[in-house]
């Protein structure tokens, strides 16, 4: 890894931690990246709900993943179903990924959905 890399890599740690304290003092809970997406998709459903099946809090997190790809060109949203729940449309492939760059990816836009950055 490249020293400049790994210095971007510490800004986003250090920023997702900033995310991760916020949500805290909100919710008086520690999140963690899935605690996270499913908040964010949660959000995106617009819904107040408090009891969600396991394929839901599924679909929440895929919304989030979603609507967190489409500010790097991957998705668009397509609409809402008669439920109000979002559908996104796939714009381009993402590259193959490692988890680990998969997980910053992720990390990285969720501190601009949460405007830390």
């Amino acid at each position: 890894m490249m020293e400049a890399e790994q210095i971007d890599r510490n800004t986003i740690n250090e920023q997702f931690r900033k995310v991760q304290a916020r949500i805290f003092r909100q919710f008086q809970k520690n999140p963690d990246l899935h605690a996270l997406l499913f908040l964010i998709g949660m959000r995106e459903l617009g819904q107040i709900q408090t009891k969600f099946t396991k394929e839901e809090k599924q679909h929440l997190m895929h919304i989030a993943v979603c609507k967190l790809l489409s500010e790097e060109g991957y998705y668009e949203l397509e609409g809402s179903d008669k439920d109000g729940w979002p559908h996104w449309i796939a714009t381009q492939q993402l590259p193959k990924m490692t988890m680990d760059e998969q997980e910053y990816l992720l990390k990285k836009q969720i501190i601009r959905y949460f405007g830390a950055l």
